[in-house]
């Protein structure tokens, strides 16, 4: 609390940078979420390494986002998903 919170910026963005990716935004809020931090990870496996670590030191209470971009969602509507819910009737031919 002394030093402010400086410090704590600087070493989430070490740390995010370290991993090969960058801090678009850190900022404070009040109610059930304390701080948000809005940056770029080169891949899920990442963000998933680097929330752990902060979650496992104790410093933070961590929840990842992960944001999709309209032209992910644009390539998932173009995929077939094989999924019939349970209980439904099978496709034509099926049991």
């Amino acid at each position: 609390m002394k030093d402010g919170d400086s410090p704590r910026r600087q070493a989430l963005t070490d740390t995010i940078e370290t991993m090969g990716g960058s801090v678009e935004g850190l900022y404070y809020a009040f109610g059930d979420t304390d701080l948000y931090i809005t940056c770029d990870l080169p891949d899920d496996a990442t963000a998933t390494a680097v929330s752990l670590s902060i979650a496992n030191a104790g410093a933070l209470n961590i929840k990842t986002t992960v944001l999709i971009t309209p032209e992910t969602v644009d390539e998932a509507v173009r995929k077939k998903v094989p999924y019939r819910p349970p209980g439904a009737r099978a496709a034509r031919g099926g049991k």
